[in-house]
């Protein structure tokens, strides 16, 4: 999980707060560690509560509808390469209603004056 946040921040910057669940990847101490040196606040929803972050939650079950449900895996390897094609697809052409019909990547780009990075892993 940091090393994925670092390289977010490398090119977006570091945000003041992060929303997160209370998975297992966002409550060890290397994240905590992490916040705390660039000064990231980690806001916990409450437990039960998936409102708390429903933007997570309508990706979950996108995810879930379009992806999980869709296709049988006949190996951890096979699993990784559909998850990459899928993720390509949803973060680089598939346009977004919440992004004004932009891809993520077309959004980043824009708003952010940068050159978008793989957005696909």
């Amino acid at each position: 999980m940091v090393q994925v946040l670092e390289r977010i921040c490398w090119s977006s910057g570091y945000p003041k707060v992060i929303s997160v669940d209370n998975g297992p990847e966002f409550i060890c101490m290397a994240l905590d560690r992490w916040a705390y040196k660039h000064e990231v606040k980690l806001k916990f929803s409450r437990p039960g509560k998936p409102t708390d972050n429903p933007f997570i939650e309508s990706f979950n079950g996108r995810l879930r509808d379009e992806f999980l449900n869709a296709h049988w895996f006949t190996s951890l390897d096979h699993a990784r390469a559909e998850v990459r094609r899928w993720r390509k697809e949803y973060n680089e052409e598939r346009p977004h209603s919440s992004l004004g019909m932009k891809t993520p990547k077309e959004w980043l780009a824009k708003y952010y004056k940068i050159d978008a990075p793989e957005l696909t892993g």
